[in-house]
């Protein structure tokens, strides 16, 4: 018979508190990120501030310089208004004024409206059409089913004028799915391999994940029809009403910036687009006349001083380690990449976290951490830290400065016959870079090039 019983045990276990995990989250934002989150923490601690040029100028003198400024009716509409400089006859004011209006995009439905009413349809036909336009989504789909808009004995002119929808641009709108969708731009954009239908109604799954081979023995087309079937496809859009998107691009600002000078690199953070942070006078004034009396309110006051400043003073010891480490670990994989800094992407050699851990003495999961969605300004462009992680291929090259090579390869041929997968890895071999004829397709379709005869 078994019985339970108390058992002491001692063990060490490694607790992460608050300010440590706070330390762990930082070193993973990117610039734009962390601008964010030490606006944020400014907002949340009194005690902390950020560092103002213009802490100078006194309360008074910034009214009176705002009173100066300032102008009641300087956004009025009104074309023949003007004030002192900044308006210099009607002409002027107009075209300020034309230029400071709310502009917005056309959409997806205003788009294809424009193009319906051009088109040689009845009053009733044009109604329907703009139902069908005004039922889509931002994808360009059919939010409800298209026999839902009219009578039951309008089904022959619903058909014909969703067919004309459908063949407006962008091509593949007013379709259920993507599915349907590229079936739509298969029926219109010519030059599509026999077996293409089949291929996207049945086996795109199957294409996605690479099974040529199965898709080959279900369907009886031949992988090298099936390659063309997928660049075919490939250069279709499964979702034709995204690009009228109203969501904005997001523009990549650089983390570090590296210059070339008298034969040496000078790497750098992009302090312009980091907040230089202080702790508040006020609170620093506090600490140092703190009232040591047992009145009860005062020590809640002195534990609130106290805890405050402390954060700030850790929130800033932070924001440093993550400027230390960022430019340790970009040292580190600028020294290990000089021949790409000096000579650009075809000379980049293999490199791994494990190598760059060693080098600044920390580990590969900080390593990872910092480098991720943190990018470096060079002489040949804007690159993501991890960029510069790549492994062997062959010859002690790259695989990033493979692609680049055969890339260099396809370009120099251009103007002469267009060079197929095998004869590429002939002319790579001579240059001591062994890689198979399948590794060459692979890196292309990398590339995003086409194969020898599309090209």
């Amino acid at each position: 018979m078994q019985f339970q019983k108390p058992v002491l045990r001692q063990e060490m276990k490694l607790k992460m508190s608050p300010q440590l995990l706070q330390s762990i989250n930082l070193l993973a934002l990117p610039l734009q990120n962390l601008k964010l989150k030490i606006k944020e923490e400014v907002e949340k601690n009194p005690a902390l501030e950020f560092v103002n040029d213009n802490q100078s100028l006194s309360f008074d003198e910034i009214v009176d310089k705002k009173k100066e400024d300032y102008d009641p009716f300087e956004n009025s509409s009104d074309s023949g208004y003007s004030y002192s400089t900044k308006w210099q006859g009607s002409d002027n004011s107009k075209r300020q004024f034309m230029e400071g209006t709310i502009s917005r995009d056309e959409s997806l439905q205003d788009h294809l409206i424009s193009q319906l009413h051009i088109q040689p349809l009845s009053e009733r036909e044009i109604e329907i059409g703009e139902l069908l336009i005004y039922n889509l989504d931002d994808n360009g789909f059919n939010i409800e089913p298209p026999e839902v808009l009219t009578n039951n004995n309008e089904l022959e002119t619903l058909n014909k004028v969703k067919s004309i929808v459908q063949q407006l641009d962008p091509i593949g709108t007013c379709t259920t799915d993507y599915i349907e969708s590229l079936i739509v731009q298969t029926d219109i954009i010519r030059g599509n391999p026999e077996g293409t239908k089949e291929v996207i109604r049945d086996y795109l799954d199957l294409l996605n994940r690479g099974k040529y081979l199965e898709i080959s023995k279900k369907t009886g087309i031949s992988l090298d029809d099936i390659d063309d079937i997928l660049y075919y496809i490939k250069y279709l859009e499964p979702f034709p009403g995204r690009q009228f998107s109203y969501e904005r691009p997001s523009y990549v600002i650089p983390d570090l910036i590296v210059k070339k000078r008298d034969g040496d690199f000078f790497l750098t953070i992009n302090e312009e687009e980091i907040p230089i942070l202080q702790i508040n006078s006020y609170f620093e004034e506090l600490i140092e006349q703190k009232d040591k009396s047992d009145n009860r309110q005062q020590k809640e006051i002195n534990r609130f001083v106290n805890s405050t400043v402390r954060d700030a003073k850790w929130f800033m010891n932070t924001i440093n380690l993550w400027n230390s480490t960022l430019l340790k670990t970009a040292r580190a994989i600028v020294e290990f990449q000089r021949d790409f800094f000096r000579k650009g992407p075809k000379y980049l050699v293999p490199l791994t976290l494990k190598d760059i851990a060693n080098e600044i003495d920390m580990n590969e999961s900080t390593v990872s951490r910092i480098s991720r969605g943190k990018y470096i300004q060079t002489e040949w462009g804007v690159f993501e830290l991890k960029y510069f992680f790549t492994n062997a291929v062959s010859s002690g090259n790259s695989k990033t400065a493979v692609k680049e090579i055969i890339k260099e390869i396809i370009e120099e041929s251009k103007s002469e016959k267009k060079l197929s997968d095998q004869k590429i890895s002939d002319l790579l071999k001579m240059r001591g870079i062994n890689i198979a004829r399948r590794t060459v397709a692979k890196y292309r379709k990398e590339l995003d090039i086409m194969p020898s005869f599309r090209r």
